[in-house]
């Protein structure tokens, strides 16, 4: 074999043994098929993404809502707390302020048995009269209004009838006699009024 001959041969070897190389030394392909479904894949992916997107969104819509709700629930229960507060501390002063005009009833009674006997001293009849209408002052000042005159229909609400008298003068149910007035603030009644009714 000459020279010129394993040099034809030498290039052709080379040239075989490439493109076995090339076979077994290149990196392993994927086919067309496997490749698109790879370039698919992220476009399945796609829309669960935006779906479980969806679904947080509505989570917190939901969450935000329920807050909401709580926080107007609160809000009327401490509106209603506060009406009813306010309702209670009104009705506690009415009841102590009721209380107290009661413990000033005996000397107003008093002041008004003083004024009603007869005295020379003028004086001293001048000032019990001064006492009794400071006193009047104070009490009509507290809202405290004094009931239960002669003439005045019977109101077993108002009035405590301690005796009956026949009087062709006075109508029916009608009050004969006040013995000991009677004393209210607004419709809360402190003291009845003691009286006798005719017929």
């Amino acid at each position: 074999m000459s020279r010129k001959d394993k040099e034809k041969k030498a290039p052709e070897a080379e040239e075989g043994l490439n493109p076995e190389a090339e076979k077994t030394e290149a990196p392993v392909g994927e086919t067309p098929a496997e490749e698109a479904q790879k370039e698919e894949a992220p476009k399945e992916k796609a829309p669960r993404e935006e779906a479980s997107g969806e679904s947080e969104l509505e989570k917190a819509q939901k969450a935000l809502a329920a807050e909401h709700d709580q926080y107007l629930r609160l809000a009327a229960e401490y509106d209603n707390f506060r009406k009813r507060s306010r309702k209670e501390r009104e009705a506690l002063y009415a009841d102590v302020k009721a209380e107290t005009v009661a413990k000033f009833l005996p000397v107003f009674d008093n002041l008004e048995r003083a004024i009603a006997n007869e005295t020379a001293d003028e004086a001293y009849k001048k000032g019990v009269e001064l006492i009794m209408t400071e006193l009047r002052k104070i009490m009509s000042g507290l809202g405290v209004e004094e009931f239960g005159e002669t003439g005045d229909a019977f109101d077993p609400n108002a009035h405590n009838a301690v005796m009956h008298v026949e009087n062709e003068e006075l109508g029916e149910n009608v009050i004969a006699q006040v013995f000991q007035k009677g004393f209210r603030i607004g419709e809360k009644v402190i003291r009845h009024a003691v009286v006798q009714v005719a017929n």
